[in-house]
Protein backbone atom coordinates (compact mmCIF):
# COMPACT_ATOMS: atom_id res chain seq x y z
CA UNK A 1 0.00 0.00 0.00
CA UNK A 2 2.75 2.67 0.74
CA UNK A 3 3.91 2.39 -2.70
CA UNK A 4 0.64 4.06 -3.66
CA UNK A 5 0.78 6.79 -1.61
CA UNK A 6 2.77 9.07 -4.01
CA UNK A 7 0.18 8.12 -6.93
CA UNK A 8 -3.23 8.47 -4.97
CA UNK A 9 -1.57 11.72 -3.77
CA UNK A 10 -1.01 12.96 -7.08
CA UNK A 11 -4.56 11.78 -8.71
CA UNK A 12 -5.71 13.93 -5.52
CA UNK A 13 -3.79 16.90 -6.22
CA UNK A 14 -4.81 16.92 -10.20
CA UNK A 15 -8.89 15.84 -9.24
CA UNK A 16 -8.75 12.80 -11.04
CA UNK A 17 -10.85 9.87 -9.62
CA UNK A 18 -10.02 6.58 -8.67
CA UNK A 19 -10.68 3.06 -6.51
CA UNK A 20 -8.56 1.17 -3.67
CA UNK A 21 -9.38 -2.32 -4.24
CA UNK A 22 -7.42 -4.45 -1.24
CA UNK A 23 -8.97 -7.63 0.12
CA UNK A 24 -11.36 -8.09 3.06
CA UNK A 25 -11.00 -12.07 3.54
CA UNK A 26 -8.83 -14.09 1.43
CA UNK A 27 -8.13 -17.62 1.59
CA UNK A 28 -5.27 -19.42 -0.59
CA UNK A 29 -2.61 -17.99 -3.32
CA UNK A 30 0.24 -19.13 -0.86
CA UNK A 31 2.78 -16.49 0.53
CA UNK A 32 2.60 -13.12 -0.32
CA UNK A 33 2.71 -9.71 0.99
CA UNK A 34 -0.23 -8.86 3.49
CA UNK A 35 -0.44 -5.15 2.09
CA UNK A 36 -0.79 -5.64 -1.00
CA UNK A 37 -3.82 -3.24 -2.64
CA UNK A 38 -4.39 -1.64 -6.46
CA UNK A 39 -5.39 1.52 -7.42
CA UNK A 40 -7.50 1.52 -10.52
CA UNK A 41 -8.39 5.17 -12.44
CA UNK A 42 -11.18 6.09 -14.38
CA UNK A 43 -9.90 4.78 -17.80
CA UNK A 44 -9.61 1.31 -16.20
CA UNK A 45 -5.18 1.91 -15.89
CA UNK A 46 -4.01 -0.06 -12.52
CA UNK A 47 -1.26 0.89 -10.03
CA UNK A 48 0.07 -1.60 -7.65
CA UNK A 49 -0.59 -5.05 -7.25
CA UNK A 50 -2.79 -8.08 -6.30
CA UNK A 51 -2.58 -11.51 -6.68
CA UNK A 52 0.26 -10.97 -9.33
CA UNK A 53 -2.24 -8.83 -11.45
CA UNK A 54 -4.72 -11.89 -12.66
CA UNK A 55 -7.91 -9.82 -11.51
CA UNK A 56 -6.83 -6.77 -12.52
CA UNK A 57 -8.86 -6.47 -15.87
CA UNK A 58 -11.61 -8.09 -13.81
CA UNK A 59 -11.53 -5.12 -10.45
CA UNK A 60 -10.97 -2.33 -12.89
CA UNK A 61 -14.50 -3.39 -14.52
CA UNK A 62 -15.80 -3.64 -11.13
CA UNK A 63 -14.43 -0.15 -10.04
CA UNK A 64 -16.01 1.50 -13.22
CA UNK A 65 -19.45 -0.37 -12.48
CA UNK A 66 -19.35 1.30 -9.28
CA UNK A 67 -22.80 3.04 -8.62
CA UNK A 68 -22.81 6.62 -8.16
CA UNK A 69 -23.65 7.07 -4.22
CA UNK A 70 -21.78 3.93 -3.16
CA UNK A 71 -18.52 4.39 -1.32
CA UNK A 72 -17.85 0.83 -1.04
CA UNK A 73 -18.71 -2.48 -3.62
CA UNK A 74 -17.67 -5.78 -2.28
CA UNK A 75 -16.89 -8.93 -5.15
CA UNK A 76 -15.59 -12.18 -5.12
CA UNK A 77 -13.04 -13.34 -7.11
CA UNK A 78 -10.98 -16.77 -7.43
CA UNK A 79 -8.77 -18.64 -9.28
CA UNK A 80 -7.73 -23.01 -9.05
CA UNK A 81 -6.70 -25.74 -11.01
CA UNK A 82 -4.65 -24.98 -14.37
CA UNK A 83 -5.28 -20.75 -13.82
CA UNK A 84 -3.03 -21.38 -11.05
CA UNK A 85 -0.12 -21.89 -12.90
CA UNK A 86 -1.12 -19.68 -15.67
CA UNK A 87 -1.44 -16.71 -12.98
CA UNK A 88 2.00 -17.65 -11.40
CA UNK A 89 0.72 -18.33 -8.44
CA UNK A 90 1.90 -20.50 -5.66
CA UNK A 91 -1.30 -21.89 -5.52
CA UNK A 92 -4.99 -21.37 -6.23
CA UNK A 93 -7.55 -19.23 -3.38
CA UNK A 94 -10.06 -17.26 -3.22
CA UNK A 95 -10.89 -13.83 -2.07
CA UNK A 96 -13.88 -10.51 -1.25
CA UNK A 97 -11.85 -7.41 -2.11
CA UNK A 98 -13.13 -4.02 -1.26
CA UNK A 99 -13.53 -1.41 -3.82
CA UNK A 100 -13.35 2.29 -2.49
CA UNK A 101 -13.61 5.53 -4.37
CA UNK A 102 -10.56 7.29 -3.59
CA UNK A 103 -12.02 10.50 -2.39
CA UNK A 104 -13.64 8.63 0.29
CA UNK A 105 -10.37 7.28 1.76
CA UNK A 106 -8.57 9.92 4.49
CA UNK A 107 -5.65 12.28 2.63
CA UNK A 108 -4.11 12.27 5.99
CA UNK A 109 -3.74 7.97 5.65
CA UNK A 110 -1.85 8.75 2.04
CA UNK A 111 0.51 11.28 3.77
CA UNK A 112 1.57 9.06 6.98
CA UNK A 113 2.43 6.30 4.48
CA UNK A 114 4.69 8.41 2.22
CA UNK A 115 6.15 10.06 5.46
CA UNK A 116 6.42 5.77 6.72
CA UNK A 117 4.93 6.54 9.67
CA UNK A 118 2.98 4.39 11.86
CA UNK A 119 -0.65 3.88 10.55
CA UNK A 120 -3.47 2.19 10.85
CA UNK A 121 -6.54 2.19 8.61
CA UNK A 122 -9.79 1.18 10.01
CA UNK A 123 -13.24 1.11 7.64
CA UNK A 124 -16.56 0.60 8.47
CA UNK A 125 -19.38 -1.37 6.22
CA UNK A 126 -22.82 -0.93 6.66
CA UNK A 127 -24.81 -4.00 6.33
CA UNK A 128 -25.83 -3.61 3.16
CA UNK A 129 -21.48 -3.47 1.96
CA UNK A 130 -21.89 -0.13 -0.28
CA UNK A 131 -21.15 2.60 2.27
CA UNK A 132 -17.29 3.00 3.81
CA UNK A 133 -16.25 5.22 6.36
CA UNK A 134 -12.25 5.22 6.67
CA UNK A 135 -10.70 6.80 9.88
CA UNK A 136 -6.80 6.92 10.37
CA UNK A 137 -6.06 5.54 14.05
CA UNK A 138 -1.79 6.25 14.93
CA UNK A 139 -0.13 6.01 18.16
CA UNK A 140 0.21 9.49 19.23
CA UNK A 141 -3.68 9.60 18.87
CA UNK A 142 -5.15 10.39 22.69
CA UNK A 143 -8.63 10.30 21.72
CA UNK A 144 -8.67 8.47 18.19
CA UNK A 145 -12.33 8.19 16.06
CA UNK A 146 -13.77 4.61 15.29
CA UNK A 147 -14.87 1.78 17.48
CA UNK A 148 -13.50 0.73 20.52
CA UNK A 149 -12.61 -2.62 19.72
CA UNK A 150 -11.25 -2.20 16.30
CA UNK A 151 -8.63 0.80 17.67
CA UNK A 152 -7.33 -1.30 20.18
CA UNK A 153 -6.63 -4.19 17.49
CA UNK A 154 -4.99 -1.70 15.48
CA UNK A 155 -3.00 -0.19 17.70
CA UNK A 156 -1.74 -4.03 18.91
CA UNK A 157 -0.88 -4.56 14.91
CA UNK A 158 1.47 -1.11 15.13
CA UNK A 159 2.91 -2.54 18.36
CA UNK A 160 3.59 -5.85 16.59
CA UNK A 161 5.44 -3.63 14.42
CA UNK A 162 3.93 -6.07 11.23
CA UNK A 163 1.53 -4.79 8.55
CA UNK A 164 -1.65 -6.61 7.86
CA UNK A 165 -5.43 -6.56 7.62
CA UNK A 166 -7.99 -8.11 9.77
CA UNK A 167 -11.85 -8.09 9.06
CA UNK A 168 -14.01 -8.62 12.22
CA UNK A 169 -17.37 -7.97 13.50
CA UNK A 170 -17.84 -5.58 15.62
CA UNK A 171 -20.52 -3.41 17.98
CA UNK A 172 -20.62 -1.22 14.36
CA UNK A 173 -20.79 -3.62 11.81
CA UNK A 174 -17.97 -5.49 9.40
CA UNK A 175 -15.02 -3.62 9.96
CA UNK A 176 -11.95 -3.89 8.03
CA UNK A 177 -7.98 -2.66 9.89
CA UNK A 178 -5.06 -2.04 7.94
CA UNK A 179 -2.29 -1.94 10.05
CA UNK A 180 1.28 0.12 7.89
CA UNK A 181 4.02 0.39 11.07
CA UNK A 182 6.59 2.24 9.84
CA UNK A 183 9.12 0.15 7.85
CA UNK A 184 12.12 -1.30 9.49
CA UNK A 185 15.35 0.66 9.18
CA UNK A 186 18.64 -1.10 10.60
CA UNK A 187 21.25 0.96 11.68
CA UNK A 188 24.44 -0.73 11.52
CA UNK A 189 27.14 0.51 13.37
CA UNK A 190 30.61 -1.12 11.43
CA UNK A 191 31.39 -2.11 7.90
CA UNK A 192 32.86 -4.76 6.02
CA UNK A 193 31.46 -7.65 4.32
CA UNK A 194 28.61 -8.54 6.78
CA UNK A 195 27.46 -5.34 6.50
CA UNK A 196 27.12 -5.53 3.46
CA UNK A 197 25.06 -8.09 3.22
CA UNK A 198 22.71 -7.18 5.81
CA UNK A 199 21.66 -4.70 3.67
CA UNK A 200 21.22 -6.87 0.78
CA UNK A 201 18.96 -8.94 3.24
CA UNK A 202 17.37 -6.10 4.08
CA UNK A 203 16.18 -4.88 0.74
CA UNK A 204 14.82 -8.20 -0.20
CA UNK A 205 12.81 -8.05 2.82
CA UNK A 206 11.74 -4.28 1.61
CA UNK A 207 13.48 -2.95 4.41
CA UNK A 208 15.70 0.09 4.65
CA UNK A 209 19.52 -0.31 6.21
CA UNK A 210 22.10 2.16 6.72
CA UNK A 211 25.95 1.46 7.34
CA UNK A 212 28.24 3.47 9.21
CA UNK A 213 31.79 3.22 11.49
CA UNK A 214 30.58 6.62 13.52
CA UNK A 215 29.19 6.48 16.93
CA UNK A 216 27.44 10.14 16.91
CA UNK A 217 25.76 9.08 12.99
CA UNK A 218 24.29 5.92 14.06
CA UNK A 219 23.25 7.54 17.57
CA UNK A 220 21.52 10.15 15.12
CA UNK A 221 19.86 7.51 13.03
CA UNK A 222 18.51 6.00 15.88
CA UNK A 223 16.85 8.78 17.50
CA UNK A 224 15.53 10.57 13.98
CA UNK A 225 12.80 7.88 13.26
CA UNK A 226 13.03 6.00 16.93
CA UNK A 227 9.85 3.77 15.81
CA UNK A 228 11.29 2.53 12.60
CA UNK A 229 15.41 1.76 14.10
CA UNK A 230 16.62 -1.52 14.62
CA UNK A 231 20.34 -1.49 15.57
CA UNK A 232 23.13 -4.08 14.46
CA UNK A 233 26.35 -3.46 15.59
CA UNK A 234 29.28 -4.65 14.23
CA UNK A 235 31.95 -2.94 14.84
CA UNK A 236 34.14 -4.16 18.72
CA UNK A 237 35.54 -0.67 19.45
CA UNK A 238 34.36 0.58 22.36
CA UNK A 239 34.27 3.98 21.74
CA UNK A 240 31.58 3.01 18.79
CA UNK A 241 30.55 -0.18 20.37
CA UNK A 242 29.09 1.07 24.16
CA UNK A 243 27.71 4.90 22.94
CA UNK A 244 25.17 3.18 20.36
CA UNK A 245 24.01 0.52 22.32
CA UNK A 246 23.52 3.13 25.35
CA UNK A 247 21.58 5.05 22.78
CA UNK A 248 19.85 2.22 21.74
CA UNK A 249 18.57 1.21 25.36
CA UNK A 250 17.88 4.32 26.32
CA UNK A 251 15.77 5.58 23.61
CA UNK A 252 13.84 2.08 23.74
CA UNK A 253 14.00 1.18 19.48
CA UNK A 254 12.56 -2.38 18.72
CA UNK A 255 15.82 -4.12 18.36
CA UNK A 256 18.93 -4.10 19.98
CA UNK A 257 21.68 -7.09 18.30
CA UNK A 258 25.20 -7.24 18.58
CA UNK A 259 27.77 -8.97 16.69
CA UNK A 260 30.57 -10.80 18.98
CA UNK A 261 31.87 -13.94 20.93
CA UNK A 262 30.47 -13.98 24.77
CA UNK A 263 33.47 -12.98 26.15
CA UNK A 264 32.78 -9.50 24.09
CA UNK A 265 29.04 -9.51 25.13
CA UNK A 266 29.97 -9.97 28.80
CA UNK A 267 32.14 -7.11 28.53
CA UNK A 268 29.93 -5.05 26.62
CA UNK A 269 27.61 -5.47 29.74
CA UNK A 270 29.68 -4.15 32.48
CA UNK A 271 30.29 -1.50 30.44
CA UNK A 272 26.97 -0.45 30.00
CA UNK A 273 26.57 -1.07 33.59
CA UNK A 274 29.21 0.87 34.55
CA UNK A 275 26.97 4.06 32.46
CA UNK A 276 24.17 3.48 34.47
CA UNK A 277 21.85 1.13 32.71
CA UNK A 278 20.61 -1.75 34.76
CA UNK A 279 20.55 -5.32 34.05
CA UNK A 280 16.75 -5.44 32.50
CA UNK A 281 17.42 -2.76 30.18
CA UNK A 282 20.92 -4.52 29.32
CA UNK A 283 19.31 -7.70 28.88
CA UNK A 284 17.36 -6.30 25.94
CA UNK A 285 20.74 -6.83 23.70
CA UNK A 286 20.29 -9.79 21.47
CA UNK A 287 24.13 -10.68 21.67
CA UNK A 288 25.67 -13.27 20.22
CA UNK A 289 23.36 -11.99 17.25
CA UNK A 290 21.36 -13.69 15.16
CA UNK A 291 18.89 -17.15 15.32
CA UNK A 292 20.53 -20.61 15.62
CA UNK A 293 20.51 -21.56 11.90
CA UNK A 294 23.40 -23.02 11.71
CA UNK A 295 25.09 -20.51 9.80
CA UNK A 296 28.73 -20.42 9.03
CA UNK A 297 29.02 -18.20 5.98
CA UNK A 298 28.72 -14.13 6.30
CA UNK A 299 25.80 -15.15 3.98
CA UNK A 300 24.40 -16.92 6.12
CA UNK A 301 24.96 -14.98 9.30
CA UNK A 302 23.13 -12.02 7.63
CA UNK A 303 20.08 -14.38 7.07
CA UNK A 304 20.44 -15.57 10.77
CA UNK A 305 20.62 -11.58 12.24
CA UNK A 306 17.50 -10.50 9.93
CA UNK A 307 15.03 -13.61 10.97
CA UNK A 308 16.20 -12.77 14.26
CA UNK A 309 14.87 -9.10 13.44
CA UNK A 310 11.86 -10.43 11.69
CA UNK A 311 10.83 -12.44 14.87
CA UNK A 312 11.98 -9.35 17.50
CA UNK A 313 9.82 -6.93 15.90
CA UNK A 314 6.57 -9.56 15.77
CA UNK A 315 7.28 -9.87 19.12
CA UNK A 316 7.17 -13.94 18.91
CA UNK A 317 9.70 -16.42 19.88
CA UNK A 318 11.46 -18.56 17.06
CA UNK A 319 9.68 -21.73 16.31
CA UNK A 320 9.10 -24.37 14.02
CA UNK A 321 5.93 -23.82 12.16
CA UNK A 322 5.50 -27.48 11.92
CA UNK A 323 5.59 -28.07 15.67
CA UNK A 324 2.83 -25.22 15.93
CA UNK A 325 -0.88 -25.15 15.43
CA UNK A 326 -2.88 -22.73 13.65
CA UNK A 327 -2.74 -20.58 10.40
CA UNK A 328 0.81 -20.41 9.84
CA UNK A 329 0.49 -16.71 8.85
CA UNK A 330 -1.08 -15.47 11.92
Amino acid sequence: MRELADTARRWAAQGRTGVLARPITEQGFGPRHPADALLVDADGNCHGTLYRGVFDEHLAAEAAALTAGHTARVREVSVHDDEVERAGLTCGGQAEILLQPLDTVPAHWWDLLAEGADAALITRLDETQTQAVSTVVTPDDTVPEGPVQAVEQARELLVRRRAGRDARFTDAGLVLIESFPAVPHLVIAGAGELAELLVAQAHLLGWQASVTAAAEVAVGLLTERPAAACLIVLSHERDVDIPVLHAALTTGIAYVGALGSRRTQTRRAEALARAGLDEERIARVHGPIGLDLGARTPAETALAVCAEVLAALDGRPARVLREGTGPINA
